[in-house]
C-alpha cells in the first residue's frame, strides 16, 4: 500500500494490505467476471474501476483525469500506475485501485482463465456480481470503520 505522507507505514496499512491482498485471492475469478462485465456495459471509457475502502468498501469509477492529479499531487509517485491502464487489456487482464485514507494500492493480476469466460462462466449479471463482492469486501476489510480502528 503506498502511503503519500512521510511517516513510516504503519501496522493499520500493512493489515489493511494483507487484507486486500487475500480479498482479491479468493475472489480473483469473480474480480475477474465484474471488469468484464462492467467493461461490457460501459464500452471503451477514461474511468477505472476503484475500490473505495473510506467508510463501507464499494466499488467506485475513477477517471482517468482525477488519478492524473492524484499524481500530480504526489509528485509523480503513482506514475507507473497511469502507464498501466494507459496498457490495459480487459480481456485478459484485471486492473482497479483500491483508495483508502491517504493510501492507494493498485490490484493487477491477470486470471488464469480470461475476464470474458469468467463472466460467462459464472453466469451472474454486473448487479449481482456488484452485491456479492461488496459484500464479501465488507466482510475481508476491517480498517476503516471509524472509531473502533
Amino acid at each position: 500500500m503506498m502511503e503519500f505522507n512521510n511517516n513510516p507505514p504503519n501496522k493499520k496499512s500493512n493489515n489493511l494490505q494483507h487484507q486486500l491482498d487475500k480479498f482479491v485471492r479468493d475472489n480473483q475469478k469473480e474480480l475477474a467476471a465484474l471488469v468484464w462485465g462492467l467493461n461490457l456495459e460501459k464500452g471503451e471509457t477514461n474511468e477505472t474501476i476503484g475500490i473505495d475502502l473510506k467508510g463501507k468498501p464499494k466499488f467506485v469509477y475513477c477517471s482517468k483525469a482525477a488519478i492524473e492529479t492524484l499524481n500530480r499531487n504526489v509528485d509523480g509517485k503513482i506514475q507507473e500506475i497511469l502507464g498501466l491502464i494507459d496498457g490495459y487489456k480487459p480481456e485478459l487482464e484485471v486492473l482497479m485501485i483500491a483508495i483508502g485514507d491517504g493510501q492507494i494500492k493498485l490490484v493487477y493480476f491477470q486470471p488464469e482463465i480470461s475476464p470474458p469466460n469468467c463472466f460467462e462462466e459464472l453466469g451472474k449479471n454486473v448487479d449481482a456480481l456488484l452485491e456479492i463482492l461488496e459484500t464479501r469486501l465488507g466482510e475481508s476489510i476491517f480498517f476503516s470503520r471509524g472509531a473502533g480502528e
